[in-house]
């Protein structure tokens, strides 16, 4: 069992709210940090001495000048004939004697390097016989949050799942009772319910249908409740299926995969009034993880009695419990985070909790580990980035960090710090640029980490299929 694990007390958010100042949800969090001071980039060039003549310098500053300073013109000793004159003249001339600089620079002082290699790179491009690679330019990563909102009276629990961002780029959180929405292209918030905290409270978790406009929030109830966020309306109540509180929720089309703490995974099929389609047996303890993959063929599911599945749908049956198709026992501590690659659709990262720290990779055609990665720390959440060859990952104690890793060398591209508890919730916006984190220290955070949306615009978004298209109304 994680030790990241918290039960449901929330004497914690009690005291937060008899602070000196009242915070309201998803508001802006003010801090104030100290602006650092820019370095110039200055060139320095010191001369070279050995271009130097040290006798004639020393004569030009000591007796060379007397002519002029001591016996100024008009003076007796500045008399003196035109053919002494013209003597002195060629005696200068032979002796090299007609130099008015005294320090001088033996070469020109030396190009910047910056411009050196452009003039290089300009030669070789212009050049028929070798043509170079084209150099990708770099991605900078930002090393702090773009925005931070306030989010009082989340549920600091590693097993629930509160935070989902929908593909009408609307971002739900559920602080207690209540979900909230923020709309991400205007910055507004809306209370989409607040449900009773005696008989269904609070909410353990939420999940954007692939439209963006239904959402699933489940309860600790064990009850599953569908919600039209368009006319901010209960659809139904999913019952039956569980005995305990539903921490996992995962989107397959009109398929809603549900996971409780009473270890069972159900497919419901949320267009018929009997919605319970598949069942599917093999964890012993709760159901913190469930992940889709991209073909929605295949399901990941982890709990917290170590495990990782896999289930295949095409085996799925209504009648009997399915079997998994592989069990994956690798892991030594609670698996969560769960994420199925975007690029290459039978791979599956995940991570473990406090007892274990390490991402796993794995092929889930054949049930093979590919890799093993020790992070340190508690594995919360994990997300792939879309268009790159990367991976995030978000921790817990000790530095409360997200990780951006390389894939699949796996070297470590930027730690991201800011949060001041574990970060256990994240979500993806749907342009796959900007992530959305929150943690245990009541703060929303956003960050940039994926990229700018006009770089990751190459890549073009799969068509998804609203799975509320074909009904008029559910029963």
């Amino acid at each position: 069992m994680d030790a990241g694990g918290v039960s449901m007390n929330f004497a914690a958010s009690s005291s937060s709210a008899s602070n000196a100042y009242s915070r309201f949800p998803l508001q802006e969090h003010h801090h104030f940090l100290p602006r650092k001071s820019s370095k110039e980039n200055l060139d320095r060039f010191i001369p070279n001495r050995s271009a130097m003549d040290m006798d004639y310098a020393h004569y030009m500053l000591t007796e060379g000048r007397k002519l002029g300073k001591e016996n100024p013109l008009g003076g007796q000793a500045g008399v003196c004939s035109p053919s002494k004159e013209a003597y002195r003249k060629q005696l200068a001339e032979a002796l090299n004697l007609n130099r008015t600089r005294i320090l001088a620079f033996k070469n020109k002082p030396p190009e910047r390097m910056d411009m050196i290699h452009q003039a290089l790179s300009y030669s070789s491009s212009s050049s028929p016989l070798r043509q170079p690679k084209p150099t990708k330019p770099r991605r900078c990563i930002p090393q702090s949050s773009e925005r931070t909102l306030d989010a009082p009276d989340i549920v600091d629990d590693f097993y629930l799942n509160l935070v989902d961002w929908g593909s009408a780029n609307v971002l739900a959180i559920a602080l207690g009772s209540t979900v909230y929405l923020w709309d991400a292209t205007d910055g507004s918030t809306s209370e989409l319910v607040t449900v009773d905290d005696d008989e269904m409270g609070p909410v353990t978790s939420v999940s954007w249908a692939p439209d963006g406009r239904h959402i699933a929030i489940g309860l600790n109830n064990s009850h599953v409740q569908l919600w039209d966020s368009a006319s901010n309306r209960q659809l139904r109540t999913l019952k039956g299926g569980h005995t305990s509180r539903v921490g996992s929720l995962a989107w397959n089309n009109h398929i809603l995969t549900t996971g409780g703490m009473d270890g069972r995974i159900i497919n419901n099929d949320v267009r018929i009034r009997s919605h319970v389609v598949d069942t599917y047996r093999g964890h012993h303890q709760e159901i913190c993880g469930l992940k889709w993959s991209p073909s929605g063929q295949q399901l990941a599911s982890g709990g917290n009695d170590n495990l990782v599945h896999i289930w295949d749908r095409s085996t799925a049956s209504t009648n009997s419990p399915s079997r998994w198709l592989h069990r994956l026992e690798e892991h030594t501590s609670a698996v969560k985070a769960l994420a199925w690659c975007p690029f290459q659709g039978n791979l599956l990262a995940s991570g473990g909790g406090g007892g274990d720290r390490s991402i796993k990779f794995w092929n889930t055609h054949t049930g093979a580990c590919l890799n093993s990665v020790d992070t340190g720390s508690q594995v919360c959440a994990l997300l792939w980035n879309k268009n790159e060859r990367e991976l995030l990952s978000s921790h817990g104690f000790t530095q409360n960090q997200l990780t951006l890793w390389k894939y699949p060398s796996m070297v470590k591209m930027a730690e991201l710090t800011g949060h001041t508890s574990r970060v256990l919730y994240m979500a993806q916006s749907p342009d796959g640029c900007t992530v959305a984190t929150a943690a245990g220290d009541e703060t929303l955070r956003f960050w940039n980490v994926f990229g700018v949306p006009e770089v990751a615009a190459k890549a073009a978004p799969k068509s998804t299929h609203e799975p509320f298209s074909h009904v008029n109304r559910i029963r």
